[in-house]
């Protein structure tokens, strides 16, 4: 029978490597309706782990109990993960549990200049939702969705008009419309009409989930009445943003979000938070070789928290820091990335001693 592989199997059978309090709490970042996030490392019973169920990563339904299988903590360590290194860092009184093999694996073996890109790439994707969020909170949109009509325009003298007035000033209905494309015009269509509803038009559109307008067979003695323009890429784009939008506000934290409205900012102020502290991070293990998860500038990080800068100065500052963080590039004396060799061998050593 297959062994049901989770976190109670894992803790049961004494495989934890490595437990840790992670997150806020070992930044030194927590506030009082901080949750308690758990990260650390398990090794497979022997059978399980030459078998098919290898299993690389278990966590909770919530994710925030996460642990890595031995063998893919140390090839996220090789790849110098942001949220893996500082697990091998974590300050010593947010310790769980630690197995003495465990002292074999050093962060020295393991960092180099890619943190640049870890821990700075990271930081440029928490802008980038902070910038998200800021267009969101800004430029909120209605639930009821729009319709291809409403990305369908009429030639008027010079210009056009929307379809809904054209209809309204002609006392018209869109289910009796006819269109034939026109060739080599994008997005053009000649709009016939048919009062008496016996033509067999097919209207403009007739599926409120619909995403291009109808064609109809229109008989050869027939004139068209005007000319329609339908905007697709308009509403392609439409379509995308209001899912965006809307995936956004289902899935939100809630908390996060008043936390958000209240200070009136318009921006994820935590993201914005963890932005300076990666960067942060990044050039002092550029410059200093090390890596220090315990933020001693607490104070300054819980001001950008709680929404005391405006969106514009953050991101300058953010941009500062990005300077920063590639002039310790330059300078530093990592090496480009790990020795490879050396964290494989390593890794044999540990199961060998593990499974003997």
């Amino acid at each position: 029978m297959k062994t049901k592989l989770n976190i109670e199997f894992i803790r049961e059978n004494n495989l934890i490597l490595l437990e840790c309090i992670s997150g806020s709490k070992a930044y030194n970042l927590d506030v009082p309706n901080s949750d308690t996030d758990i990260k650390g490392v398990f090794y497979l019973p022997k059978d399980i782990f030459f078998g098919f169920h290898y299993l690389p990563q278990i966590s909770n339904e919530t994710n925030d109990i996460v642990f890595y299988e031995i063998g893919r903590f140390l090839e996220l360590l090789s790849k110098n993960n942001p949220n893996i290194l500082e697990l091998l860092e974590t300050p010593k009184d947010k310790v769980l549990i630690k197995h003495p093999i465990m002292k074999k694996i050093k962060t020295k073996d393991f960092i180099s200049k890619k943190c640049k890109d870890t821990f700075g790439g990271y930081a440029f994707t928490q802008v980038r939702k902070a910038r998200g969020l800021n267009k969101k909170i800004v430029n909120p949109m209605p639930r009821l969705k729009k319709l291809v009509t409403d990305f369908c325009y009429i030639l008027n003298k010079q210009g056009s008009i929307p379809l809904s007035q054209w209809l309204k000033e002609e006392g018209k209905s869109q289910e009796n419309i006819g269109l034939v494309k026109i060739p080599h015009f994008k997005d053009t269509y000649g709009l016939y009409y048919d009062d008496s509803k016996q033509l067999g038009y097919n209207g403009v559109t007739k599926k409120k989930t619909a995403t291009s307008v109808l064609l109809s067979s229109i008989p050869k003695n027939e004139k068209p009445l005007t000319h329609l323009q339908f905007n697709q890429d308009g509403y392609i784009k439409y379509c995308k943003d209001y899912k965006a939008y809307w995936d956004w506000v289902d899935q939100r934290n809630e908390s996060r979000y008043e936390n958000n409205i209240q200070h009136g900012k318009n921006y994820d102020s935590k993201n914005m938070m963890h932005t300076f502290r990666l960067l942060d991070m990044a050039e002092e293990i550029l410059r200093d070789e090390k890596i220090n998860v315990k933020r001693e500038n607490r104070d300054e990080l819980l001001k950008i928290r709680n929404g005391e800068w405006q969106y514009d100065e953050l991101i300058k500052m953010a941009n500062s820091k990005m300077s920063l963080v590639e002039q310790a590039y330059i300078t530093s004396k990592l090496p480009d990335e790990p020795n490879y060799k050396m964290i494989e061998d390593l890794l044999i050593k540990i199961r060998k001693e593990l499974y003997t």
